[in-house]
This record gives structure tokens, sequence and C-alpha cells, in this order.
């Protein structure tokens, strides 16, 4: 690869009047300098503790904790760990929910001047296992409602640190120890291409440096309140997470999968957030549940990334909320972090039908290289290849791989560049456009996924000869994994059993929504798979273990047809299960949602799950239907005579027996 140039496209002059409108009306906004990023990621942390001790650091359902609370339960689980293993730079595995204990043992880690490695508990065991193993942590942390997962997976072999039973001794001073901003702050699994995770490492200075950029370019004060709704293991939580707790601002973790999107809304309201961050998707469905009543006043920016952002995502935002607020489309990996970014406002307009990911980000110049790896012209098309000092460090365990993917810097400087695999085409006037993916890595509700891992295990399975997944677009436009394969003998497997093999070793969005089962794989000329001559997978319902039972009640028919018309299918069986008819959580809050407007009935989203078929779920509503009716008797029953209450409640409890 050839010397590539030095220039760097600087957004226009309308970019920079609509970030110069990006801040909070407080004023308080503090310059995050370059000299700062020279230091550990606990020091920074420290400096802004003993700034605003009694400011709300960290606020959930279950703990509201100010900077020097947080710090004082980080620096306890630092003092267990040095006290248990004493001091080094091993990694350390975590293993929580998105909650406030989280939020402190990432930092105890890092006062240790440890790697931390988070751990999602709602992946299944065996992925989980997989990267406990990869990471080669010798001590994971947890708290109690985890524990009984974190014993299954250390199986005697490793120490662990319940921090719901320290030792009331245990000092909550600083540790104090001298870290270079150099040593390794975490390693985060993403999708691989073999079938196996792989671990990307990044160090203090780099991610201070992400920080300082994010900080500066949308102002965050003591006075902002941002959100945390990705999973801790996924990179884009680190930008709110250290966003928030490195300038004095609050953290509000929200748990998804407890809560449901459908809560959104109501919680921002509630809590007065000024900075939005999701994947498209659950903007989608967040938004999809206002009435455009409320326009979040407090609101002041709506940042999205992990995905396409279309225009109607950009029109959604300009009908529901305020003037004031701004909106950020952003583009990045777990490997660059951050390398464009895109400002709009209520007076912007797009031509074309995806919004672009937009212009320089300060210390990460990209450029667009053609197959022979010369830099292509504007408005060609090429791979998009990021140079800096600032990129992760590497893959762990996988030199070789560090190697192909970070290249020297080719004009001889510190710096490195990293081919990222997406295509893009850049605009005369510096702005990038994102197309897709150059090899088979998708994303999926904003997470990376590489199809080829899905098919490696699909391919371990006896049943199962070959095997395609490819990515689509449903009726909502979202994408959607689906998995064709060609069976080894008759019977062929039902769709229930391919689900459940694959949930025992995959997180719920990469298990793929439809399964097609084919006599055999669509070839090119050359013998190659034809991906694109594979079918569409139709809206039949599958073949599941369960047989077809038609609704036998008004109310398992009306449920059905909710199913049927969220899910995309033709029909759907009393008997089917949700998930085997390819649902996850943000079907679920649709279907949950249709129920309340259907039925009247407030369910929580974990009532799906917990009665997966429209016949248990149809019991439900019934049930729910009469415990509501009962109690607004019994209410009654203070200001209407006892005779008359009494009649009503034994009305109503006729009812429930027949």
């Amino acid at each position: 690869m050839s010397g590539l140039p030095a220039l760097v496209a600087y957004p226009p002059e309308e970019q920079m009047a609509i970030r110069a409108k990006c801040f909070h009306p407080s004023g308080s906004f503090i310059e995050f300098k370059k000299e700062e990023i020279e230091q550990s990621i606990p020091d920074r942390f420290e400096q802004i503790v003993r700034r605003y001790p009694d400011s709300m650091a960290v606020k959930t359902k279950h703990y509201e904790l100010t900077y020097d609370a947080l710090n004082r339960m980080a620096n306890r689980l630092a003092q267990a760990i040095l006290a248990q293993c004493g001091e080094g730079n091993e990694p350390i595995a975590l293993l929580f929910e998105n909650d406030a204990p989280m939020v402190a043992a990432i930092l105890g880690v890092l006062k240790t001047g440890r790697i931390y490695v988070p751990l999602d508990p709602s992946y299944p065991p065996a992925r989980i296992s997989t990267i406990l193993e990869d990471s080669q942590a010798d001590l994971i942390v947890t708290n109690t409602y985890n524990l009984p997962l974190a014993r299954q997976l250390i199986q005697g072999r490793l120490q662990w640190i319940n921090t719901d039973e320290f030792d009331s001794s245990l000092s909550t001073e600083n540790p104090g120890l001298s870290m270079s901003p150099d040593i390794l702050a975490w390693i985060l699994y993403t999708s691989g291409s073999t079938g196996q995770p792989k671990g990307v490492v990044q160090n203090h200075r780099n991610v201070l440096s992400h920080i300082m950029a994010y900080t500066n370019n949308i102002n965050i004060c003591p006075d902002d309140r941002l959100t945390l709704l990705h999973s801790y293991s996924f990179s884009a939580s680190q930008l709110n997470f250290f966003g928030a707790l490195l300038n004095g601002a609050a953290l509000f973790p929200f748990n998804l999968k407890w809560e449901g999107v459908e809560r959104v809304g109501n919680w921002l309201m509630q809590e007065g957030i000024s900075i939005y961050h999701s994947v498209p998707t659950v903007f989608r469905h967040f938004v999809s549940s206002l009435t455009g009543e409320v326009e979040f006043p407090q609101l002041r920016l709506i940042h999205l990334s992990g995905a396409l952002v279309t225009r109607r995502d950009l029109e959604l935002y300009k009908k529901h909320f305020s003037t004031e607020s701004i909106f950020l489309h952003r583009i990045g990996a777990t490997e660059t972090q951050t390398i464009r970014w895109y400002f709009i406002d209520k007076e912007s307009h797009i031509s074309g039908s995806v919004v672009p990911v937009g212009y320089a980000v300060q210390n990460k110049e990209v450029v667009l290289l053609g197959e022979d790896g010369q830099e292509v012209g504007c408005n060609e098309t090429g791979e998009i290849a990021v140079r800096s000092r600032y990129l992760a460090v590497g893959y762990w365990r996988r030199p070789d791989l560090t190697r192909a993917k970070y290249l020297p810097d080719p004009n001889g400087g510190d710096e490195r560049v990293y081919l990222t695999g997406d295509l893009g085409r850049m605009l005369p006037d510096g702005c990038l456009e994102y197309l897709g993916r150059k090899d088979l890595q998708v994303k999926i509700r904003g997470y990376r996924v590489e199809v080829t891992e899905i098919e490696t295990l699909l391919l371990e399975l006896p049943a199962v000869k070959e095997a395609a997944v490819v990515a689509r677009g449903d009726v909502g436009n979202e994408k959607q994994l689906v998995a064709y394969i060609v069976a080894t003998h008759d019977p062929v497997p039902s769709i229930s059993e391919l689900r459940r093999s694959l949930r025992q070793k995959l997180p719920d969005y990469m298990v793929p929504s439809n399964f097609v089962v084919m006599d055999a794989l669509p070839l090119t000329l050359n013998g190659k798979l034809d991906r694109r001559a594979l079918p569409e997978p139709g809206k039949s319902r599958p073949d599941l273990d369960a047989p077809f039972v038609a609704p036998r009640t008004p109310v398992e028919e009306q449920l059905a047809q909710i199913w049927a018309e969220v899910l995309d299918l033709d029909q759907v069986g009393i008997h089917d299960n949700f998930l085997d008819l390819g649902g996850n959580s943000l079907m679920a809050t649709q279907v949950i949602s249709r129920v309340r407007d259907a039925f009247q009935v407030e369910l929580p989203l974990r009532s799906l799950f917990e009665t997966p078929t429209v016949a248990d779920l149809a019991v439900a509503i019934v049930q729910t239907q009469a415990d509501e009716e009962t109690a607004r008797l019994l209410r009654e029953m203070d200001v209407i005579s006892d005779q008359e209450a009494q009649r009503r409640l034994a009305q109503t409890m006729q009812g429930k027996e027949s």
C-alpha cells in the first residue's frame, strides 16, 4: 500500500454551526484538554470525584450513588482484589447485569491496574465459557444474583469475589497505585469469522482520547444525564459510561431486557435525560410508542450508532423531539472507536434515503482504498481505512490477526492503519457515506455479527449437511438473519430443534429469525455458494415441534392475529412458541403493546417469555382482566352498599369459575 495523504477534510460551516448549538443550557461545560489523556482512567475519575463528591454519579431502579459513594464502592472492590491477588495486570472477568454494581466493578478493576473483561449474563453459558477461557482471567467478580451462573462457569477452576459480601474491614480509600496510560484497560469480545469470538484490547490513553473527542464535540458537562442502554460488553457502552463519569455527569443505566423498550419514553421524562444513545432499532421501537404530545424538553441530543440510519429516522426525530434538540449519527468500531459523525438539527435536509456518517473526528483520518490498495477518488467506492495513533492495541492473543488488520503507517510515522472491511463513498466536501460490509459481517440490532460463526455452529449439528446465513430486511426495514440448511437425512430437523441447539451457544440476536430447508444450496458457475440466489423465506409458518392448532376462543383468535402481524407470518397456532416462530425481545415489546390496546390489560414484558404460546398468554390475559375487575369492585366497596358490593363480587367470581 502506497503512502496515504495527510489531508483531513474538516466539517463545513453548517455542521460547525449545528455543533455550536449542541450544549447544555447551564453553560457548565469544561473542555477536556489534550494533555489530560496522558494519565490513567482512575486518575481522571478520582479528579472528578474530588471536584464533584456530592453530585449524582449513577442512578438506576435500585441505586442512586454520588461520586463519593461510587468511588468508595469501587475502592472496596479494588482493595478486595489486591488482598486476594496482589498487584498485577492480568484480566479479571466481570459478570453483572446493567446496574450500578457493574459500574463500580469496572472502576474497581481499573483501579488495580488490571484489565476488565465484561461478560453479559444473558449470553449462553457456552459462549461465556469460551470468552472466559480465551481471556485467561484468573478471577471473576460478580454479585449474589449472578453467583449461581458464575459458579457454573468457573467449576472450581477460578477464584471469585461476590461484591455483595465484602468484608466490612476493607478500606474505601483510593489504592493510589501509579499507572501508565499505556497499560491495558479492557478486552471486549466481538463476533469472530472462525466461529469463535475475538477479543479487542484497548489501553487507558486511547480510551481517554476517545472520550476527549466525544466530550468536546457534544459539550458534555456536569449537568448532563446520559443513558446507558447498551450491554456493558458492547463497545458503544464505553462511550457514555466514561463520557459521563470522566466529566462529572450522571450515568443512567437502563436494562432493556428487563424493562422493555416501551418504558423508555416515560423513563427519559422522569429522569430528565439530556443525552440519549442507542442503536437505530431501539430508537424506532421506542419512538413508535410515543403519542406526539411530549417533546422531551430536557433531551438535548439524540445519538444513534451501530447500524444504518435512514431518512425515516430523521423524520421521527423531527416529529417527536424539541426544536432545541440535536440529532447525531456516528460510525465506529470496537477496533477504532468513533471515526466519523454527522450532526443534524430541525432545519437539516437529507437528499438520499440514508443519513451520511459524516465528517472528520479529531485524531482519526479516514481514507478509502480500492482493491489494489490505492486511494480511490471522490464519489468512488472503496474500503474504509482508518489511520490514527489511537486505534485499539490489537486482538487478545492473536498477533497474526493483529498484523493482518493493523498495518504500519505507510508514511513512516507512529500511526497505524486499520482496515475496517466496510465500504464507503467520499463526497467532494469530505462527507462519508456508508455502503455496507465488504465481507460477510452484518449488523443485527446494532450488534456486529459474523454470519460464518453461525454457519460454523449449524454445520456442527449432525442433522445439517450444508448451511448458509444471510441478513435480509423485513417489513419494518430491520435486518433479520435467515438460515438456509440442507439436511443430512430424513426426517428433516424441526425449526424448534435448530433454535434450541443454537441458543445453547449464541446470544439471542445471533439466532436466525427464519430457517429455510432446501434440497441443495444454489452455487455459482465456479462452484461457490451463490448467496444472491438464496430465496426469500416467505411467510409460511415454520415446521415446529408442536403441530398447528387453530384458535378456539375470541381471545386466542385475536392474539394469534397479533402474533402473525408482528412476526410477518400467514398463520400462528395456539401452541407455537414465540421464540421458535422467530420472535425476539423487540418484537415482544410490540406484542405486549398491542395486547394492551386490544384487551385493556397491562402485562409485563416478561409475561410473553413466561407464557410463550398464544394459549398460555390468553389464559394470562383473561386472569388479569378478572383480577383487575375484582380489585375495582373491592375499591368500590367503600362507596357502595355492602349488599351491592357483595352482589357484584359474586357475579365476577361466578364468571371466573365458568
